[in-house]
């Protein structure tokens, strides 16, 4: 008889080798199926046809920036010479041998003598006279006066009218007139 002990021995033993025999890998047939290829075309397409069209899109957007900006810096160009120019138009303005001169055009004299006050005290220092046009100190000296050679009198050269065409008699006229109108017939007739 065999003893409790090897029962169980070979009880686990068989136990052992039914969970080996289980867990032996073996080797399964391999199933051919194939994805579906549309759901894949389908997508592949998509992201083309999207990445074409946000392409486009930020080209489109990009030129119309560099319009944009090609047309903001004509402007700044234009409004740079504007400015340019009125700023030379106030130098010429602000010029004060110009507002000088158009003072005097408007009747201001220059004293001769000027006078000077002290805002300290508030006293005048030299002699008081008044400007008239015939002491004033002159902005413009006087144009100088040009030599006869350089400022001569103008030569006047007067040509007789001549007349040596002479005008057309009525019967050389007519004798054109017909001739225009024969021209005219054989033209038509050709």
């Amino acid at each position: 008889m065999s003893s409790p002990a090897l029962q169980a021995r070979t009880r686990v033993t068989r136990i052992a080798q039914e969970a080996v025999d289980k867990a032996r890998l073996t080797v399964v047939p391999r199933m051919r199926t194939r994805a579906p290829r549309v759901p894949f075309v389908t997508l592949v397409s998509l992201v083309l046809v999207g990445g074409i069209v946000g392409l486009l899109l930020f080209n489109t957007s990009m030129q119309q920036a560099s319009f944009a900006a090609s047309n903001l810096e004509e402007q700044a160009d234009t409004l740079a010479a504007r400015e340019q120019t009125l700023r030379m138009e106030l130098d010429e303005l602000r010029n004060p041998q110009r507002v000088a001169t158009e003072a005097q055009q408007m009747g201001m004299v220059i004293p001769s003598a000027p006078v000077f006050l002290d805002l300290k005290t508030g006293k005048t220092s030299g002699v008081r006279t008044p400007a008239t046009r015939e002491n004033a100190i002159q902005l413009l000296p006087p144009a100088p006066i040009k030599p006869k050679v350089l400022a001569p009198d103008p030569t006047i050269v007067k040509v007789p009218a001549t007349t040596t065409e002479v005008p057309p008699t009525t019967t050389d006229a007519k004798q054109r007139a017909t001739d225009g109108r024969q021209k005219q017939r054989k033209n038509r007739s050709r």
